[in-house]
């Protein structure tokens, strides 16, 4: 009976495509013998002899026919395929069958990767990285206090949405149309103006499902994102910082305005505990990126949740810190890429990563822009424990942040390609 395991369920399309030919086949050769049996006993008409080609050698006329049955089993299994992917093309256009084959068998099987961070930095990454694989997880930070996710964290007593909104965006595979109105900000209106059109939907979801977490996955559902996105923890927690001049500030968006440099950044409640879908996520992950984005403001506030740091450190998997293009008003002003390390190794210990990633296309910036390229420098190269990979990843149009194709590309080729 090994026949029967030929035919178990969960195999590939191409057994079950043979299957389909023999088939074909069987039911083509009933009908031939139906047919002789009839054409030998029953006389036909005089018309019969034109329409079966008999005046065409056999040979030749078995050759017509096999050549218009392959054509127009073609054509009608073509345009089947068509009809029954309709509804699952991409952003509602016409994508060929064989995008549709090589998302459903590539991209789903692709590398589990997760992205730690918020802001335009952390949506940029994710912009790139869903090219190469649907298994993407981001770890977004819930610090945020300013503009319009301020507002509604503090009037309704929500986790900021903002960051999660452009993560759902950058992520998003629905149409076009859906995404610019996630993405879409009301500049008027009493109560309306500076809200972002994604940061209500996600908060009436939010009140709808009952809670955040489950309002993240029904918004992602809407805009059919590829992969997840999971906040760092559920706590409502505020961004601190220390000063050089031993002031403190309180408040992500108040930070980068405080009169010194920042010499550490704490959260509170210090003890807030880990998502445990993220630290999962984090123990399953083939890759583990860390930034692009504000270095204190976004990817601190992650690493600093109880949990998250220890879940990386333990993690199988290559760690790689994207550093900034350029340097960020108010955090880094003036840092190279060795301060930039140096700051994360003094607030969460060494040994976290083992890789670094850094621009190597360094371009002149207006100094009206008060900003610096970050600059690739001998004391980073000479950190024991860490390896330094630089690629041309800038976006050629805004020389201050990266491009998403090859940041993604960069980060691929590099870390997980020949795994």
């Amino acid at each position: 009976m090994s026949w029967l395991k030929w035919l178990r369920p969960g195999l590939h399309v191409k057994r079950w495509l043979v299957l389909f030919v023999i088939a074909t086949v069987f039911v083509a050769l009933g009908i031939a013998y139906i047919a002789i049996h009839i054409y030998r006993r029953e006389p036909f008409p005089p018309v019969v002899y034109y329409l079966t080609l008999q005046f065409i050698d056999q040979f030749w006329r078995g050759v017509l026919f096999i050549v218009l049955g392959v054509s127009l089993g073609v054509i009608s299994f073509w345009q089947l395929s068509r009809s029954l992917l309709s509804p699952f093309l991409t952003n509602g256009h016409q994508v060929s069958l064989v995008d549709q084959v090589y998302r459903a068998r590539y991209l789903r099987q692709g590398p589990r990767i997760v992205a730690i961070g918020g802001g335009t930095g952390l949506s940029t990454l994710l912009r790139g990285l869903k090219k190469y694989s649907d298994n993407i997880t981001a770890v977004v930070t819930v610090a945020d206090d300013g503009g319009s996710s301020g507002r509604l964290r503090r009037e309704l007593g929500v986790l900021p949405p903002g960051d999660f909104r452009q993560c759902i965006a950058a992520l998003a595979d629905a149409e076009p149309l859906m995404t610019d109105l996630f993405q879409y900000r009301f500049d008027q209106g009493t109560g309306l103006d500076g809200h972002s059109f994604g940061n209500l939907f996600i908060v009436a979801m939010s009140g709808i499902t009952g809670n955040f977490e489950r309002a993240l996955r029904e918004s992602s559902r809407v805009l059919a994102v590829r992969g997840q996105i999971l906040p760092s923890t559920l706590e409502n927690v505020t961004l601190c910082a220390e000063l050089d001049d031993a002031s403190f500030v309180e408040g992500e968006s108040q930070i980068p305005h405080g009169p010194a440099p920042i010499k550490r950044v704490y959260i509170r409640p210090g003890d807030a505990a880990a998502y445990p879908e993220a630290v999962k996520a984090i123990a399953d992950a083939d890759l583990i990126v860390l930034g692009p984005g504000s270095l204190y403001t976004s990817i601190m506030p992650n690493l600093l949740v109880g949990g998250i740091a220890a879940a990386i450190r333990e993690a199988r998997a290559p760690k790689v810190y994207v550093c900034n293009v350029a340097s960020q008003p108010g955090e880094t002003d003036g840092y190279a890429l060795s301060e930039h390390v140096a700051a994360l190794h003094r607030h969460v210990g060494q040994g976290l990563f083992q890789y670094v990633l850094a621009n190597d296309h360094l371009v002149p910036l207006p100094p009206e822009w008060h900003v610096n390229a970050v600059d690739v420098d001998a004391a980073a190269l000479g950190m024991s424990g860490l390896r330094v990979v630089t690629a041309d990843v800038i976006d050629e149009r805004r020389p201050t942040r990266h491009d998403p194709d090859k940041l993604a590309a960069a980060i691929v080729g590099s870390f997980l390609e020949g795994r």
